[in-house]
């Protein structure tokens, strides 16, 4: 699907130069197709549509099923469907794989619950990759969506300030968190604050700003319900934001029961 890896293809003249090359995507003209993708809570069931180059002749498999969420994780598993073909695994070999995956770390990775809120910790952290999670979770979602992000790099805000200002549309409320600098110096204007200005901007409703992670302790307190979902995003510690987060809320809601 990809423009840039097409005119690779077509450029580089690969499927001519005597080497085995398949292609993914959801195209007609891919050689493996990803096809009737849907989505039940965190589950996510598609076709692979086979070409002839592949199966030999055309054919699917169908209603195969990921224990993950979004279209963008149902692609990553159509390029293991097509190399598993091509090393000789049987359907029913592929179908209980998927079924069985138990997924990768920091890739909607649940971390707890507390009072019927789930957390979650997700890499995501350019803005494609943050509209692809909340779009995601926004189809398996039985409350609300709340984003917890945790901005990457000064100049990667700078130079995607819209993008960044307009990826979370599929998000109910948007917590943004110090920017993680990964060792840059600070831009003048560049921060978690005017992110947040950039977000409401947008239209976006609920956009909170925090300068440390155990305010979302009381933010959690105040505002989450009972089936929501609350996703932590970013390549530096909003992991380990999500990872704590549920034994803060035990300890806090411990520690004022006790007074």
């Amino acid at each position: 699907d990809h423009p840039v890896v097409r005119k690779m293809l077509d450029e580089l003249d690969l499927r001519h130069d005597g080497r085995r090359l398949l292609t993914y995507g959801t195209r007609d003209d891919a050689d493996c197709r990803l096809a009737n993708v849907s989505q039940t809570g965190h589950v996510t069931t598609f076709d692979a549509r086979l070409s002839a180059r592949v199966a030999g002749s055309e054919r699917a498999i169908e209603r195969l099923e990921l224990p993950m969420p979004g279209r963008h994780n149902a692609l990553n598993a159509l390029a293991a469907v097509a190399v598993a073909i091509e090393a000789g695994l049987d359907d029913d070999m592929i179908r209980n794989g998927l079924r069985g995956f138990s997924g990768v770390r920091r890739r909607f990775q649940p971390t707890g619950t507390w009072n019927g809120i789930s957390f979650f910790d997700d890499y995501g952290h350019h803005p494609a990759e943050i509209s692809a999670v909340l779009q995601a979770a926004r189809a398996g979602a039985k409350g609300r969506v709340i984003a917890v992000v945790e901005p990457h790099r000064y100049t990667r805000v700078r130079d995607l300030f819209d993008e960044f200002s307009s990826c979370f549309k599929d998000a109910d409320g948007v917590v943004v968190g110090p920017l993680y600098t990964a060792g840059e110096q600070p831009i003048e204007g560049i921060d978690n604050h005017a992110l947040a200005e950039g977000i409401r901007a947008t239209g976006q409703q609920g956009v909170l700003v925090i300068d440390s992670p155990t305010e979302l302790i009381g933010i959690v307190r105040k505002h989450g319900r009972p089936g929501d979902m609350v996703i932590c995003l970013g390549a530096g510690t909003s992991t380990e934001w999500a990872q704590a987060l549920p034994g803060w809320l035990e300890d806090d809601h411990a520690r004022m029961a006790g007074e």
